[in-house]
């Protein structure tokens, strides 16, 4: 099962001090480790909304690090594409997985599979006996879809004031939090319903 997706920063912005990552959009699935863990039992909704809040901070930090280590290790100059080119950047994005031990941040063990295009970061939190291949092939189809539907890549892009179609897109291709597998003629069905969406 898929425990969060998220979309942030991976690239310095003038509002974050040095390796810090701003958090952009992230869904939870699953129970909520508050409720079932015995030392935060006690907490009330809004502390237990901080926790997971924290949580997600924590992942994107370690996947920020993950990213500027691996695009200092290639040497390749980060190229910036413009609008109409999200193919092109999705080719061009670095890719990882990052092991999350268990208690850093979350009670189990998890991996966090990531994706670093130009600035944006997104990224698929799985339980670690997840099926990592299917959990790439999901999250690259993610990707584009919010690159090529929400044009992330433009100046200004604003992913806050588009979370309902975020939302969206991940119960048709993340239903809560599982991964599909997609046999052709099912996935080229699933890709029109989320065309028709998106072009509304």
């Amino acid at each position: 099962m898929v425990r969060c997706f998220l979309i942030h920063t991976v690239c310095p912005v003038s509002a974050l001090g040095p390796g810090e990552s701003r958090v952009l959009y992230s869904r939870v699935f699953g129970p909520d480790e508050s409720i079932v863990s015995e030392q935060n039992r006690g907490l009330n909704p809004e502390e237990r909304r901080l926790l997971q809040k924290e949580k997600v901070a924590v992942v994107a930090r370690q996947v920020r690090s993950a990213v500027s280590l691996s695009r200092e290790a290639s040497g390749r100059p980060l190229v910036e594409t413009v609008p109409g080119e999200e193919a092109l950047a999705l080719q061009e994005a670095d890719s990882g997985v990052v092991r999350l031990r268990a208690g850093d941040p979350f009670n189990e063990e998890m991996s966090a599979l990531w994706l670093g295009v130009q600035s944006l970061g997104f990224t698929l939190v799985c339980e670690s006996y997840e099926n990592l291949l299917l959990a790439e092939g999901t999250l690259r189809n993610l990707t584009r879809h919010c690159l090529e539907h929400l044009h992330m890549l433009g100046q200004g892009s604003e992913v806050l004031l588009r979370s309902s179609r975020v939302d969206t897109l991940l119960s048709r291709l993340l239903p809560h939090g599982q991964l599909l597998f997609l046999n052709h003629r099912f996935a080229q069905s699933l890709e029109k319903e989320v065309a028709a969406y998106m072009a509304k």
